[in-house]
């Protein structure tokens, strides 16, 4: 039975997500690219295009959430039979919202939330089954808060950028003559003092948990999905100005799943399906990213010419309905819609 068609280029070109789910997660923090065969350099892209809005009694937000991308490089070289070096360059948390319609209580508040984050990580082949991985990772954001509506007092803040170093580190267990992989990752928290232009912003980024597991079910078939515990109960973003005070906090940590499967057709061409599941928490949703949980189904593709691979899949994600703090504004039937494109080269 042959497995070797690609799971992590197909799962990442189908787990490009929205960071109006979870928190303001939007890479998942995946490490899969160190456990690919021989040395490998992998670009990706994904665009995601949301459409929320909502309602404050009988005046419409109109859609709130614009489109953005997100992009990553990922290098991994096996320095020994036992040992692999990976570096991985990915934008972990975001946020984009944008009030622009006239009647709506929030009418031109906007915020944005940008990061970037550099990893360097090791992997040691214990045995031929265990092996254990760790690495540093420095975490830079920035961002901008203007709640203020039309008519009401003007303020606003831009936030420069402030870095973190944290750290993971994780354990995994392998079976190769039937692709059988599970993988344990632990992430820690980071956190930032950012200086502002009005108020200064103090944040926490939350520790997870990933486990990232595959097995090979049958001829050219695989089964492959993941299970991600973040602690955003813990994380906040806060201004100095007192008025102004908590901007973003979450009463409860959240869970994120996901599955698939997928086929290889040919020695060129495989493909994959996954759906993802992320409980809703009843709770008021912050008004910067009015949605609680969602459901996704993913469709994605890999074709393999020589040392290049080039991986392609879309994701449509609908968005869990919500109520907003503050405001009680409403907001359902929202969804998103997420393109993702990787090409790697093995060498």
């Amino acid at each position: 039975m042959s497995f070797k068609f690609g799971a992590a280029s197909l799962a990442f070109a189908l787990s490009t997500t929205t960071a109006l789910a979870g928190g303001l997660d939007r890479s998942g923090q995946s490490i899969g690219f160190i456990f690919e065969t021989g040395n490998v350099v992998e670009l990706s892209y994904g665009s995601v295009s949301p459409s929320v809005s909502g309602s404050f009694m009988t005046a419409p937000s109109g859609d709130i959430a614009p489109t953005y991308g997100i992009a990553a490089l990922s290098m991994k070289s096996d320095l020994s039979d036992k040992l692999s070096l990976g570096l991985l360059l990915d934008q972990p948390y975001g946020a984009h919202v944008s009030y622009e319609t006239a009647g709506y209580p929030l009418n031109t508040a906007n915020a944005k939330v940008n990061s970037t984050s550099i990893t360097l990580m090791g992997r040691y082949k214990l045995t031929d089954a265990i092996s254990a991985h760790a690495g540093l990772r420095s975490v830079s954001a920035d961002g901008v808060y203007d709640p203020s509506p039309v008519g009401q007092t003007d303020y606003a803040s831009t936030y420069s950028k402030d870095s973190d170093m944290g750290y993971l580190v994780g354990v995994a267990y392998e079976k190769p003559e039937i692709a059988l992989r599970v993988a344990l990752t632990y992430s820690s928290k980071t956190e930032f003092a950012l200086d502002g232009t009005a108020g200064d912003l103090t944040a926490r980024m939350p520790q997870s948990v990933n486990l990232d597991f595959q097995s090979g079910v049958a001829a050219n078939t695989l089964v492959f999905g993941s299970i991600r515990w973040a602690d955003w109960s813990s994380a906040h973003l806060t201004d100095s100005i007192p008025a102004v005070g908590t901007i973003v906090e979450y009463s409860n940590d959240v869970l994120t799943y996901s599955l698939g499967v997928g086929r290889k057709f040919s020695d060129s061409f495989s493909g994959a399906l996954t759906l993802g599941y992320e409980k809703g928490t009843g709770e008021l949703a912050s008004n910067l990213s009015p949605t609680d949980g969602y459901l996704s189904v993913g469709l994605g593709g890999t074709y393999t010419k020589d040392n290049m691979k080039i991986t392609a899949g879309v994701r449509y994600v609908d968005l869990g309905d919500a109520t907003t703090e503050s405001i009680f504004s409403s907001f359902s039937g929202n969804s998103a819609l997420a393109l993702g494109l990787k090409v790697s080269f093995s060498f």
